[in-house]
């Protein structure tokens, strides 16, 4: 069987509530076991996205940024694990984090700066790249890798349309 799907969607947001608006497409697609690994430069919007996610989840908290804890938990229909490599200076740092329990687990991974890790994630995922655009403009590039993500793209291209 032929498979026609695109493993890649682009979107430009103009401001942040349209990054938020994404994330929260995004985090009421998720399912458990859904790994997004966030990359771009600081202050690019991956905290943002990943707050938007949180909303999708049903969680009210507000989504600050890991960055000294490393993970936080959020709770809502599903978990949200937001994790942040920010700080870590190199991969065997992170493979000593033992995110394994977090990664095979029932609830959702939002990692930033996740390109600091590439190598240790599953290698089904979605990857999402924010590059600055100049002013409040962004562009998301999501990537998937697999099946499931390929479906969860497809679906999101449709409810963004």
């Amino acid at each position: 069987m032929e498979n026609n799907h695109v493993p890649e969607f682009n979107i430009t947001s103009n401001s942040p509530d349209d990054t938020i608006s994404l994330g929260r497409k995004i985090g009421e697609l998720a399912i458990p076991g859904d790994i997004f690994l966030l990359s771009g430069i600081l202050g690019t919007g991956k905290t943002c996205l990943t707050q938007g996610i949180a909303y999708g989840l049903g969680i009210n908290e507000y989504t600050l940024s890991p960055s000294f804890v490393l993970v936080r938990e959020l709770y809502g229909r599903l978990t949200l694990y937001h994790m942040d490599l920010y700080r870590l200076e190199n991969i065997e740092e992170i493979a000593d984090l033992g995110l394994e329990d977090y990664l095979y687990g029932k609830g959702v991974c939002a990692i930033e700066w996740a390109n600091k890790g590439i190598p240790l994630f599953p290698n089904e995922h979605i990857s999402i790249e924010i590059i600055y655009r100049g002013d409040c403009k962004r562009q998301i590039i999501l990537t998937a890798y697999g099946q499931r993500y390929l479906d969860l793209l497809d679906k999101l291209r449709r409810e963004t349309e």
